[in-house]
Formats: C-alpha cells, sequence, structure tokens
C-alpha cells in the first residue's frame, strides 16, 4: 500500500460572450458559471510490472455535460519489459485515446496551454466521441540516443454520447446512438528531451443509430480523423502546430442525412514564458466542416442551413499565471468568425446564431 497515490483538480470558470451561448447563457448579463471541472484520481503498483489507475470526473460544460461523475479512466497496465532502452506494455480497461498533443489530459487545466483547447481539433461539443474508449492497448517507449520513440494502438468500443446524437441531428426522441468498436494509433518522437516533438495520430470510430421510426430510420456513423503534430520548445518559448483531416459518414438512412464529408482542420500556437510563474499565448485555429466548400456558400445555397456553421477562425489571446504550484489563474480572450465548432445544445437555432462572435474567460485551477 506504500505505493498508493492519490490526487485531485477542480477547475471553475466564468464566460462572458457577445452574440452566441457557450456553456450556458454566457451571452447574458452575468456570464455563465456553467463551466466546472472536478476530479480524483488514485493509483497502486500490486506488483512492480503491473499498475492499477481510475479517475472520477464530474464535469459541467453548459448543456453539453453529463450528468453526475463518470469514469474518465480506469485501467490494469502490465509491462512486459522495462529497461533502460525500452518499455513495452499493454493497458486494458477504459482507456484514454492517443489523440494528437493535449488529448489524453485534456480535462486537467495544468496540462492545457489555455483554458480552451482548439476547438478545430479538440471538439468540446462531441467531447465523448474522442475521449477514451473501453478495450485494450498497447504501448512502447523505444530510448534512442538522440530522443524518445513511443508508439501506441488502442482497440475498443468507442465511447459516443448525447452530446455526438444532437451534434448529427438524430432527435433523441426518434431512437438511440450506440457506441461500435474503435481503433487508434499514434506515433511520437521526441528529440533532445523534448526539444522538438513530432507526432501522427489517425483512427476510426463507427456508432450505429438504432431508430423508432421510419424517418431517419437505422443508419451507420463512421468518424476516421488523422492529425499531423509539431511543436518546438525553446527555454522562454514553443510554437505548436497541429492539422487534421477528418473524414464523417452517415449511410443507410431513409432522409437526406445520408452524406459523406471531409473536413480541414488546423491551427498555429505562439506560447512565451516570463517571470517565472507567467505565460501567455496568441492562436490562429481554423476549422472547415468540408474542404470542397470551405466557406459554406454551396451548403447554404442548398437550403441546408447557414454558411457560417460550417466554418470557424478563432484569433485567441490567453494569459496564465501559477499562482503557487497548486493554484493556476488563466485569462483569454476569443474573437471568432464562424460557428463551425459552436455548441449546438446552447444555440439550437441556426438562424439565432450570429457569424461574428467574441468570448471572454476567467478560470481558476485548484490541485493536491
Amino acid at each position: 500500500m506504500d505505493t498508493l497515490q492519490m490526487h485531485g483538480f477542480l477547475s471553475q470558470a466564468w464566460i462572458a460572450s457577445e452574440g452566441n451561448d457557450f456553456f450556458g447563457p454566457s451571452s447574458g448579463n452575468g456570464g455563465s458559471f456553467e463551466y466546472t471541472e472536478i476530479g480524483a484520481n488514485a493509483s497502486l503498483r500490486p506488483h512492480r510490472d503491473v499498475l492499477l489507475a481510475a479517475q472520477l470526473l464530474w464535469r459541467q460544460a453548459g448543456d453539453t455535460s453529463e450528468e453526475g461523475p463518470v469514469l474518465d479512466y480506469g485501467i490494469i497496465d502490465y509491462q512486459m519489459i522495462s529497461n533502460r532502452h525500452r518499455t513495452l506494455g499493454i493497458q486494458a480497461g477504459r482507456v484514454k485515446n492517443p489523440f494528437g498533443f493535449y488529448n489524453q489530459t485534456r480535462d486537467i487545466a495544468f496540462t492545457r496551454p489555455s483554458i480552451l483547447l482548439p476547438q478545430s481539433i479538440y471538439f468540446d461539443r462531441t467531447r465523448s466521441l474522442g475521449l477514451a474508449g473501453d478495450g485494450v492497448s498497447a504501448y512502447l517507449e523505444e530510448r534512442l540516443p538522440t530522443g524518445t520513440l513511443y508508439v501506441q494502438t488502442s482497440f475498443g468500443e468507442a465511447q459516443i454520447d448525447e452530446d455526438v446524437q444532437e451534434t448529427l441531428l438524430l432527435p433523441k426522441s426518434s431512437g438511440d446512438l450506440d457506441s461500435g468498436t474503435s481503433a487508434l494509433g499514434q506515433i511520437r518522437y521526441e528529440h533532445d528531451g523534448g526539444k522538438f516533438i513530432a507526432a501522427v495520430s489517425t483512427g476510426r470510430a463507427q456508432a450505429h443509430f438504432n431508430s423508432n421510426e421510419d424517418t431517419p430510420g437505422n443508419g451507420e456513423f463512421q468518424f476516421q480523423p488523422t492529425v499531423f503534430s509539431l511543436q518546438y520548445n525553446d527555454e522562454f518559448w514553443s510554437l505548436t502546430g497541429e492539422y487534421a483531416i477528418r473524414k464523417v459518414s452517415l449511410t443507410g438512412f431513409t432522409d437526406p442525412r445520408n452524406h459523406e464529408t471531409t473536413g480541414e482542420s488546423w491551427y498555429l500556437q505562439y506560447t512565451r514564458r516570463f517571470h517565472d510563474d507567467w505565460q501567455w499565448l496568441i492562436r490562429y485555429d481554423y476549422l472547415a466542416n468540408n474542404r470542397d466548400d470551405q466557406d459554406g456558400s454551396d451548403y447554404e445555397a442548398s437550403g441546408a442551413g447557414q454558411a457560417h456553421t460550417q466554418y470557424a477562425k478563432d484569433i485567441t489571446l490567453g494569459l496564465q499565471w501559477s499562482l503557487h504550484p497548486q493554484v493556476l489563474l488563466a485569462a483569454e480572450y476569443h474573437s471568432v468568425d464562424g460557428t463551425g465548432w459552436l455548441p449546438y445544445q446552447s444555440n439550437t437555432s441556426q438562424e439565432e446564431r450570429d457569424r461574428y462572435w467574441n468570448m471572454l474567460l476567467l478560470q481558476m485551477s485548484l490541485r493536491f
């Protein structure tokens, strides 16, 4: 029991927006306090090659969040090889997906460069889709003379909740979207102690819609993302960029919901560290739901909805202050053109969404 470790964190944010709501009634006079993250985790090594670890998470994010605490991850980790040259192991249980730079630790504010991660890559409106899966994962860490190579693959059942069903405009009253198999993999190389980091992540998640009505009928949903990630770290600054291609398809339905599109996302982010415990960042974040219709004009001409719902261009300015090793204060401003990643749950009517909108976030985070 002397290997038992327990940790936790709490984050509370206040959001004020102009034009559209984000995580609660943020465009109202008082803003929104409906962005809270509370987590508790524990780990234990019953044997030198075996690790047990789990985390419970309670998260409120406006109407996009689940009720009550959920199992964020829970694994049994067995290392078959562990020496100074390499580590090889396997995990079973609820495993965080290896996706981009931030997905596996995205719920802990201290591991994020900003209050909100780039929404073009790390969607909060369909957060459950890429967060974790129930199954098995294998990983390899190879320590080379010039750096470290990491390889991880995971197979299992995707965690697809109501946030995905609502975003796909599949009414809850018409049926249920049941998760299917998923497979993800990542190759990451860290050179010279992490001064330069490069990664490629790819995967596929599936779900089946069981309809209790003739319309829209039974159908299949498939999501196939590929993310290329690069980061350069200097003593006082970091430059990070990620680019994603996202294939989305709906097939088998009896109405015009059937479609297959390829989306495109990318961001470029500069972070500057100063005075030991301060840092600021500037980021440009771009999303297009259909790379063949990046301005949404064809989408609007078809009568499906407004053009600006198909893209988003976000300029972000952020500031963080590590007041104490266990206390983090952050502020962030977003200027957005488009509503491509705006949560449907808080803005149900396309006609009432504003193309140009701004958002200010303040957050306090604690950990132990």
